[in-house]
């Protein structure tokens, strides 16, 4: 059975290494936590909803259809790769993120990393992006600190650095950016569809 209309929060369960990677396919080391996911299960991968489309004890499996690759940085990933994973929101769940969907808006490059990480973004974004406001940086729910008419800045503590791929970056990294749905419905009730 596949499920639809699932919601993330930005909070970070786990990170895996990718097994293997082509034909559409993607295979990733299955955390100890998520003992639970079965067969149609929907989890972030690096902030993209995926299904699971089969599993072992030791790996989750999903399909990646060509148009998460045009939209997405994971086409980029490699055998050895990590990426942060989080398993749907339970409707009993305690909310600690913000909403996060797993439908990803594109791709930014990483300028600065560091306690401060600073992404550089298509200027189709940039409506969408408010100082203060929330995103989900490879499925990270984030606040920005700071923007800039291509950039914007958001300040990481240590725990998000060591528990999520977002330590590891360094510049000209590429990262899967989410911006917050409440302002992106907003805009569109506003300004008729935007």
């Amino acid at each position: 059975m596949l499920y639809h209309g699932t919601m993330f929060t930005g909070i970070i369960e786990a990170t895996a290494e990718v097994l293997s990677f082509g034909g559409g396919k993607l295979s990733l080391q299955r955390p100890p936590a998520f003992g639970d996911v079965r067969e149609g299960s929907s989890v972030a991968v690096s902030g993209v909803c995926l299904t699971v489309m089969a599993l072992s004890p030791h790996a989750l499996t999903f399909d990646v259809v060509p148009v998460t690759f045009k939209k997405t940085k994971l086409s980029s990933l490699r055998v050895g790769s990590r990426v942060n994973l989080e398993r749907a929101m339970r409707a009993n769940g305690r909310f600690e993120g913000h909403i996060v969907l797993g439908h990803c808006e594109g791709t930014g490059n990483v300028q600065k990393a560091q306690e401060e990480l600073t992404i550089e973004f298509s200027g189709e974004l940039q409506r969408f992006i408010v100082r203060h406001g929330s995103i989900a940086i490879d499925g990270v729910s984030l606040t920005v600190a700071e923007i800039a008419p291509r950039t914007f800045t958001v300040a990481l503590i240590p725990h998000t650095r060591k528990e999520t791929t977002l330590g590891d970056l360094q510049h000209g990294d590429l990262v899967n950016l989410e911006t917050d749905v409440l302002g992106r419905y907003i805009l569109s009730l506003a300004y008729g569809g935007a």
